[in-house]
Protein backbone atom coordinates (compact mmCIF):
# COMPACT_ATOMS: atom_id res chain seq x y z
CA UNK A 1 0.00 0.00 0.00
CA UNK A 2 2.82 2.39 0.89
CA UNK A 3 4.45 1.55 -2.42
CA UNK A 4 1.28 2.55 -4.37
CA UNK A 5 0.99 5.87 -2.51
CA UNK A 6 4.66 6.58 -3.09
CA UNK A 7 4.32 5.74 -6.80
CA UNK A 8 1.30 8.05 -7.14
CA UNK A 9 3.15 10.91 -5.42
CA UNK A 10 6.16 10.48 -7.71
CA UNK A 11 3.89 10.40 -10.79
CA UNK A 12 2.06 13.58 -9.71
CA UNK A 13 5.32 15.39 -8.92
CA UNK A 14 6.93 14.46 -12.21
CA UNK A 15 3.78 15.36 -14.19
CA UNK A 16 3.58 18.84 -12.64
CA UNK A 17 7.23 19.59 -13.42
CA UNK A 18 6.95 18.42 -17.04
CA UNK A 19 6.97 21.30 -19.51
CA UNK A 20 6.98 20.56 -23.22
CA UNK A 21 9.66 22.33 -25.23
CA UNK A 22 8.37 25.36 -27.15
CA UNK A 23 8.70 24.49 -30.81
CA UNK A 24 10.20 27.42 -32.69
CA UNK A 25 9.03 27.83 -36.25
CA UNK A 26 11.74 28.91 -38.61
CA UNK A 27 10.90 30.14 -42.08
CA UNK A 28 12.80 28.05 -44.61
CA UNK A 29 15.26 30.01 -46.68
CA UNK A 30 15.96 29.15 -50.26
CA UNK A 31 18.85 30.36 -52.37
CA UNK A 32 17.96 32.94 -55.00
CA UNK A 33 17.28 31.44 -58.41
CA UNK A 34 18.31 33.13 -61.66
CA UNK A 35 15.50 33.90 -64.11
CA UNK A 36 14.57 36.09 -67.04
CA UNK A 37 11.32 36.95 -68.77
CA UNK A 38 9.89 39.43 -71.23
CA UNK A 39 6.62 40.24 -72.92
CA UNK A 40 5.04 42.95 -75.02
CA UNK A 41 1.48 43.81 -76.00
CA UNK A 42 0.35 45.86 -78.97
CA UNK A 43 -3.38 45.95 -79.64
CA UNK A 44 -4.47 48.54 -82.22
CA UNK A 45 -8.14 48.11 -81.44
CA UNK A 46 -7.83 49.16 -77.80
CA UNK A 47 -4.69 51.35 -78.27
CA UNK A 48 -2.82 49.18 -75.77
CA UNK A 49 0.95 49.25 -76.26
CA UNK A 50 3.47 48.24 -73.57
CA UNK A 51 6.41 45.91 -72.94
CA UNK A 52 8.35 44.58 -69.96
CA UNK A 53 11.60 42.59 -69.63
CA UNK A 54 13.49 41.51 -66.51
CA UNK A 55 16.40 39.25 -65.57
CA UNK A 56 18.06 38.26 -62.31
CA UNK A 57 21.25 36.38 -61.49
CA UNK A 58 20.38 35.75 -57.83
CA UNK A 59 22.00 38.92 -56.51
CA UNK A 60 21.03 41.71 -58.90
CA UNK A 61 17.71 42.13 -60.66
CA UNK A 62 17.56 44.43 -63.66
CA UNK A 63 14.93 45.22 -66.21
CA UNK A 64 12.93 47.79 -68.10
CA UNK A 65 9.38 48.53 -69.11
CA UNK A 66 7.72 50.91 -71.54
CA UNK A 67 4.15 52.12 -71.65
CA UNK A 68 2.16 54.62 -73.72
CA UNK A 69 0.63 57.22 -71.43
CA UNK A 70 -2.87 58.67 -71.98
CA UNK A 71 -1.42 62.15 -72.63
CA UNK A 72 0.44 60.88 -75.74
CA UNK A 73 3.92 60.42 -74.23
CA UNK A 74 5.90 57.20 -73.90
CA UNK A 75 7.37 56.37 -70.51
CA UNK A 76 10.44 54.13 -70.31
CA UNK A 77 11.80 52.89 -66.97
CA UNK A 78 15.13 51.07 -66.62
CA UNK A 79 15.78 49.72 -63.14
CA UNK A 80 18.14 47.65 -61.02
CA UNK A 81 17.50 46.17 -57.60
CA UNK A 82 20.20 44.71 -55.33
CA UNK A 83 21.23 44.69 -51.69
CA UNK A 84 21.76 48.49 -51.89
CA UNK A 85 18.13 49.15 -52.91
CA UNK A 86 16.01 49.93 -55.96
CA UNK A 87 17.34 52.39 -58.55
CA UNK A 88 15.18 53.52 -61.45
CA UNK A 89 15.87 55.73 -64.44
CA UNK A 90 12.58 57.16 -65.75
CA UNK A 91 12.48 58.82 -69.17
CA UNK A 92 9.65 60.34 -71.18
CA UNK A 93 9.42 60.68 -74.97
CA UNK A 94 7.19 63.22 -76.63
CA UNK A 95 5.17 66.14 -75.34
CA UNK A 96 2.06 65.87 -73.20
CA UNK A 97 -1.06 66.84 -75.13
CA UNK A 98 -4.35 67.81 -73.56
CA UNK A 99 -6.85 68.51 -76.34
CA UNK A 100 -9.83 70.67 -75.45
CA UNK A 101 -12.92 68.70 -74.57
CA UNK A 102 -15.78 68.85 -77.06
CA UNK A 103 -19.01 67.14 -76.12
CA UNK A 104 -20.09 64.41 -78.52
CA UNK A 105 -22.70 65.28 -81.12
CA UNK A 106 -25.55 62.86 -81.23
CA UNK A 107 -27.25 62.01 -84.50
CA UNK A 108 -31.00 62.34 -84.91
CA UNK A 109 -33.00 59.26 -84.13
CA UNK A 110 -33.70 57.18 -87.18
CA UNK A 111 -37.30 56.40 -88.14
CA UNK A 112 -36.63 52.86 -87.03
CA UNK A 113 -35.76 53.89 -83.48
CA UNK A 114 -38.68 52.92 -81.26
CA UNK A 115 -40.39 55.74 -79.40
CA UNK A 116 -41.32 54.86 -75.87
CA UNK A 117 -44.30 56.39 -74.11
CA UNK A 118 -45.94 55.83 -70.77
CA UNK A 119 -47.88 52.60 -70.57
CA UNK A 120 -51.65 52.83 -70.62
CA UNK A 121 -53.62 50.55 -68.34
CA UNK A 122 -57.25 49.87 -69.17
CA UNK A 123 -59.67 48.47 -66.64
CA UNK A 124 -60.30 44.78 -67.27
CA UNK A 125 -63.58 44.04 -69.02
CA UNK A 126 -65.68 41.39 -67.34
CA UNK A 127 -68.02 40.48 -70.17
CA UNK A 128 -71.04 38.50 -69.16
CA UNK A 129 -70.33 38.62 -65.43
CA UNK A 130 -72.67 40.19 -62.93
CA UNK A 131 -71.75 41.05 -59.39
CA UNK A 132 -74.28 41.37 -56.58
CA UNK A 133 -74.85 44.89 -55.39
CA UNK A 134 -74.11 45.72 -51.77
CA UNK A 135 -77.19 46.82 -49.84
CA UNK A 136 -76.95 48.72 -46.58
CA UNK A 137 -79.16 47.08 -43.92
CA UNK A 138 -82.03 49.24 -42.74
CA UNK A 139 -81.86 48.00 -39.15
CA UNK A 140 -78.98 46.78 -37.09
CA UNK A 141 -79.28 43.71 -34.90
CA UNK A 142 -79.60 44.43 -31.22
CA UNK A 143 -76.73 43.35 -29.00
CA UNK A 144 -77.35 42.67 -25.37
CA UNK A 145 -75.67 45.11 -23.00
CA UNK A 146 -73.60 43.28 -20.48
Amino acid sequence: MKFIVLAVLIAVASASSYKPADPKYEEPTYPAQPYSFGYDVKDKETYTDFEHAEKADGKVTSGSYRVDLPDGRKQTVKYTADDKGYNADVQFEGEAQYPEYTPPKYAKASPYTPVYSSPVYNAPAYAGLSFPAYKTPSTYPAFPIV
